[in-house]
């Protein structure tokens, strides 16, 4: 199942991930050139655009095996924020390489 067929229609669907904590520029090639914004409350925006499902979880398992913690998937558009299993591994994002 894609994104496509999830909404019934031709709009590209957007996601934002926010994670605890910034992620400097070299993090950039190890999410495959998504948008990184390192925000003022000391989150990182990670936007992907265009994306199905196995995609999204695929990001998302990622953030997990990096053990970066995970603070909200919202889609674009979306009122409310998704919020994170209550067993979300809390640990530094301090990394000598990605």
């Amino acid at each position: 199942m894609n994104a496509r067929s999830i909404g019934r229609d031709d709009t590209p669907v957007e996601y934002e991930v926010r994670v605890k904590g910034h992620l400097d520029s070299r993090w950039a090639a190890w999410f495959e050139g998504l948008s990184l914004t390192n925000e003022h409350d000391g989150t990182t925006a990670i936007r992907i655009r265009n994306v199905d499902q196995a995609a999204l979880h695929g990001l998302l398992q990622k953030l997990h095996d990096l053990a970066i913690p995970l603070l909200a998937v919202n889609q674009a558009g979306a009122t409310q924020p998704s919020q994170p299993a209550s067993n979300t591994r809390i640990s530094s994002l301090r990394r000598t390489t990605p």
